[in-house]
């Protein structure tokens, strides 16, 4: 049951359903750009041929919205690739960086030839969201609707009371998928040029860069900071409604970064063994908002005072 509430959730607030139409290109774009860094042609050639189908098959759903987010995954694949090849930064986040916001400058801009322009883009996103909370939503009522559901209800009056605030919360969603639109847009496209990076290391010969580092080891420009207090500062203020949407959406994509960056601190200082990290995968699931405050928390502290590297020291003096 928390199953079907967790993806029910999750089809609203993931902005590409269909992850392969991201993944693909973007995995391409790596093959094609280490074959021209000295890499195998025919891996190349087949990742090519791969996301070509995945492009083609989506054509099979029709509307402008299918259009628009195949239109993304090339643009952002090929963003990604000539970044990734031209190695102008090192590294996988800065070239991911760049990528997107050189994609989002060119997508709006073409956004401009759409009827409607970026307004009917905007149209089309919420008719979507719609959609989908409209499908959660039935789904969810089919659930509940069901004899085993209420039977369920019956012996365990508790299950009545979630399932009423398991609707509350389904009818909230949209609303605020539509509001963090961008940063989960975002956070997404950086999430699958992420797995791609990481596919395409996998198999391929030429290095476009370091591979990801493990979790323990994440780090990135500590200039990063000042996304959260540009964040915050706009949510603080008393400003319009587009400005607090601006600084909201600083906030979620800054602050999943920085989450990222604590939960290495956090695994750096635990060590945690097989059985200790099934334990914080289940901890994690179940009590995420605490996990995701504390990790962001110590990510931010980590600008400052960089454990990892003092626990490093004290460990070699101790030695």
């Amino acid at each position: 049951m928390a199953l079907v509430t967790t993806q029910s959730g999750l089809r609203i607030l993931v902005p590409v359903g269909d992850v392969l139409l991201l993944l693909a290109p973007v995995t391409a774009a790596c093959a094609v750009a280490g074959w021209r860094a000295g890499g195998r042609l025919p891996l190349a050639v087949l990742w090519t041929a791969f996301a070509a189908w995945v492009v083609w098959r989506s054509s099979g759903a029709t509307g402008v919205q299918t259009d628009l987010m195949r239109g993304w995954a090339v643009l952002l694949a090929v963003a990604f690739g000539a970044f990734a090849g031209a190695r102008l930064v090192e590294g996988f986040l800065p070239n991911a960086l760049l990528a997107f916001v050189a994609a989002s400058l060119v997508g709006s801009a073409a956004l401009f030839a759409l009827p409607g322009g970026p307004a009917g883009a905007v149209e089309l996103v919420t008719e979507e969201v719609g959609q989908r909370a409209m499908q959660a939503t039935r789904d969810w009522q089919d659930l509940t609707g069901s004899p085993e559901w209420i039977d369920l209800v019956r012996r365990s009056p508790v299950w009545g009371t979630y399932s009423e605030s398991m609707t509350v919360q389904l009818a909230k969603l949209p609303a605020i998928a539509l509001r963090l639109y961008p940063s989960l847009f975002a956070l997404q496209s950086l999430s699958v040029m992420a797995l791609g990076w990481a596919v395409y290391h996998r198999v391929g010969r030429a290095r476009l860069g370091p591979p990801l580092a493990d979790l323990r080891e994440l780090r990135f420009n500590d200039a990063f900071v000042w996304g959260v207090v540009a964040g915050l500062v706009l949510v603080a203020l008393p400003l319009s409604g587009a400005a607090r949407d601006a600084g909201a959406n600083l906030l979620l994509f800054f602050g999943v970064l920085y989450a990222l960056r604590g939960l290495g601190v956090l695994i750096w200082f635990l060590s945690p063994g097989r059985a200790m990290t099934v334990l914080l995968v289940l901890f994690a699931v179940l009590f995420w908002p605490v996990v995701v405050t504390v990790s962001a928390g110590l990510g931010l502290g980590d600008t400052w005072f960089d454990w990892r590297r003092v626990s490093r020291h004290r460990s070699q003096r101790s030695e």
